[in-house]
């Protein structure tokens, strides 16, 4: 590669993950999930054109949700001076921003640590949850692999790597921890109303009622039971929500990657022009790497034997 291969490279497993085009699902799944932490969603709240009128009556909800793409698209697919460049851009605004208590008044700032903590934890449990439940091939070692890459991302938001659960029983434990925390607050109901009915210009609001309430309501069933229980609304079985995962991965990775990654906000396709056509991320590169390292550990034990 004769470019700079950015945080991860073409053969980290967060380079092929973040390629499928399931992860608009789990990015909301991670909308869902956040708006659960009551210091965590009045830090969103409070401060978010996207959920508050602008001086023209109108509201940023589309592009919060494309910034935050764009976001993740730049720490996975950008040069590493680019991530560093975004991830200082990010410090900067949150070290801006405070939230208010409305229980006790009090004032504090929306990164403090364990409220940073809250927000990664539910992108990266999204992002891997619905990804291996809609069939994209990753491994209980890669799940793990994933995780510990991830606290990269992490750091440029300002947290400390080894603070940040680095495998899958490290996440666990998590949240176990911190469910008790967890509540249906107002700003939390507002979360809900706002995904389940977005505004949307009138010419797309059949499309809106056609396409996007089915992504929510797929995100939806695809959170942990206690959050169904905290919104209080039912949700499809885990056996439905997982076969219409796995229907939804099938029907959009049958869209060529050329054509998916022509969209907005193009992170992919720059990424395989600046490092070349063999770094085209893709799930057999996942089995692939997965095979190698079960034919090592097989060849190890029977050295060992």
């Amino acid at each position: 590669m004769a470019g700079d291969p950015g945080l991860f490279g073409p053969r980290s497993v967060t380079w092929q993950l973040h390629a499928d085009p399931m992860m608009w699902i789990a990015g909301v799944r991670a909308l869902y999930l956040q708006a659960l932490h009551p210091r965590a969603v009045r830090g969103v709240m409070q401060n978010s054109a996207a959920f508050h009128m602008d001086a023209r009556g109108r509201r940023d909800a589309w592009g919060r949700l494309m910034r935050t793409a764009d976001f993740v698209g730049t720490l996975t697919y950008g040069t590493t001076e680019a991530a560093e460049r975004a991830g200082a851009a990010v410090r900067g605004i949150h070290r801006r921003l405070t939230a208010t208590d409305p229980d006790t008044g009090e004032r504090y700032g929306i990164d403090e640590p364990a409220l940073l903590l809250w927000v990664h934890c539910a992108e990266v449990d999204s992002y891997l949850h619905v990804l291996r439940r809609s069939g994209y091939p990753v491994s209980d070692a890669q799940a793990d692999r994933y995780l510990a890459e991830q606290r990269a991302s992490a750091r440029l938001v300002g947290l400390e790597p080894d603070a940040v659960p680095g495998d899958r029983d490290a996440l666990a434990a998590y949240f176990d921890g911190v469910r008790p925390e967890l509540a249906l607050t107002p700003e939390a109901r507002q979360v809900d109303a706002f995904l389940r009915r977005p505004p949307a210009p009138a010419a797309l609001v059949p499309a809106r009622a056609l396409l996007w309430q089915r992504v929510a309501h797929l995100a939806y069933g695809a959170l942990p039971a206690y959050a169904h229980d905290l919104y209080r609304r039912p949700a499809p079985p885990p056996a439905a929500v997982t076969r219409r995962l796995r229907a939804t991965g099938r029907l959009l990775r049958a869209v060529p990657p050329t054509v998916r990654w022509r969209l907005p906000p193009r992170h992919v396709l720059r990424a395989v022009e600046r490092l070349g056509p063999d770094t085209r991320p893709a799930p057999y590169k996942l089995r692939r790497s997965a095979a190698i390292l079960d034919g090592h550990d097989g060849m190890q034990g029977e050295l060992r034997g």
